[in-house]
């Protein structure tokens, strides 16, 4: 094939919120694009399931302040926005079964611990405030930072055992992974991308503050329907070619595209599976060889009616017993039936995902049950979502950097390598993991491509 002959401006390789938003604003540009998508719907890790005749969300689906990419991109696509639901108390399983009732984000977990965890979190807010998240590797103390892990520091820091329990408990969370998995580097590099720890943490003026009408899976669905047929589905990519005028994308039916540019808007575990020629600089493979995905399993359970709310409470638990970590209310704006999501996470959801279907659905009801009374043992229907199981995922909620990796691969990570491009809520500096942040890499990465292609503008 001749270098000179392009089928297309540029390849746009997976179309999660960053693909798809990259691709959405190339087209803005006036530059010509074709989006390859390997499942069979768009999406990534915001997708959607209809539960009883209403749209569901299997992934990601909260926002809130200061993520104004995605609220933005809500507007301009007519999406309304509207409070996930909070009233009532707070519930906190302890590791005997005890059930505690609390407001805002502090359970009463005695003087002792509270402070502890208190003063902790204080101090991981101050050392966030000093890393840089456009270089964290420039960071003050960058290398010591980043020779440990958050399970060290916890060890280090918080004297009660409680207190280290709950903050273990908070990493799952979190980052869907185990604290000796997590650099403390990342953990503070992650807690200052979203502003703050109680930015990551809490419902009403955090990250799960709001929710979208539809679920987010519809801003996904909206951007796909807009790109008609510059999107094809069943499309995974098996290979990529680079010179200097150019690249070639492979589809694993054969198909062959010629483009000026690519930019590959998918985790970079899932980048890595890509074949590259000539092969990708060492420093760039070695990183993706150590950045490896959460783990996560997405319980929704339906109900009738949301039953929780007349009992006074919020739908919001934590739990230091498992398996479950978390859960949320996730109802419909209406009200008319309920819905509580559940997150299994970290080891837990690795140990459970090793269990018969029958045995995680019991597993996963018997502590809801705990948790909200018998009621929640009966939902209507139950939906599993294994993140780690899905062929072009492979884990959520975004990839977990170990010690080392920032300070010694980290430049890699958002680099474009002669032609190609990365995108993702990875390689988002502000939000990073986040909706928002895949939003802003899909924005970056096309007003970088377009610049190259129509220089003038």
């Amino acid at each position: 094939m001749s270098h000179h002959h392009f089928d297309i401006d540029v390849v746009v390789v997976g179309t999660g919120m960053a693909g798809l938003v990259c691709a959405h604003r190339l087209r803005r540009h006036g530059v010509d694009v074709v989006a390859l998508e390997a499942c069979h719907q768009a999406g990534g890790r915001t997708v959607g399931v209809e539960i009883d005749g209403e749209g569901a969300d299997l992934g990601g689906q909260f926002i809130g302040p200061g993520q104004d990419r995605v609220y933005a991109l809500a507007a301009e696509l007519g999406v309304a926005t509207f409070p996930t639901y909070t009233a009532g108390a707070n519930v906190l399983e302890t590791e005997t079964g005890r059930l505690l009732r609390f407001r805002g984000m502090a359970p009463k977990l005695g003087l002792l611990t509270l402070l502890d965890v208190a003063r902790a979190r204080f101090r991981l807010d101050r050392l966030a405030r000093t890393v840089d998240t456009e270089t964290p590797w420039h960071s003050p103390n960058a290398s010591a930072l980043d020779g440990q892990t958050l399970r060290s520091w916890i060890d280090r820091t918080v004297r009660t055992r409680s207190g280290r329990r709950f903050l273990t408990l908070a990493c799952q969370a979190i980052w869907a992974c185990e604290p000796s998995e997590l650099s403390l580097l990342h953990a503070l590099f992650y807690i200052k991308a979203a502003g703050s720890l109680s930015a990551l943490t809490d419902f009403e003026g955090g990250a799960q503050q709001d929710r979208l009408d539809g679920g987010a899976h519809g801003l996904a669905g909206k951007l796909a329907a807009g790109l008609g047929a510059a999107l094809r589905l069943n499309a995974p990519v098996r290979r990529i070619e680079r010179d200097d005028s150019g690249v070639t994308v492979t589809v694993d039916d054969g198909t062959a595209l010629r483009a000026k540019h690519v930019v590959v808007a998918a985790a970079p575990a899932l980048a890595a599976r890509i074949d590259y020629h000539p092969p990708l600089p060492a420093a760039r493979d070695n990183l993706s060889q150590r950045l490896p995905m959460g783990s996560v399993i997405k319980y929704i359970a339906t109900y009738p009616e949301p039953f929780w709310r007349t009992a006074g409470l919020s739908g919001a638990a934590l739990s230091l017993r498992g398996p479950i970590a978390l859960t949320a209310d996730s109802s419909p704006r209406s009200g008319n039936r309920g819905v509580l999501i559940g997150f299994v996470n970290g080891a837990t959801a690795r140990d459970l995902a090793t269990r018969s279907p029958a045995d995680r659905r019991t597993a996963f009801l018997d502590a809801l049950t705990r948790l909200f009374g018998p009621q929640a043992g009966t939902p209507v229907t139950l939906v599993e979502r294994n993140w780690n199981e899905e062929p072009f995922t492979r884990g959520a909620y975004s990839a977990v950097f170990p010690p080392g990796a920032w300070t010694q691969l980290g430049p890699a990570l958002r680099a474009p390598v002669g032609r190609i491009h990365w995108a993702g809520a990875e390689t988002s500096p502000r939000w990073y993991g986040y909706i928002d942040g895949a939003v802003r890499s899909g924005e970056t990465a096309a007003d970088a491509v377009a610049q190259d292609i129509h220089p003038s503008r």
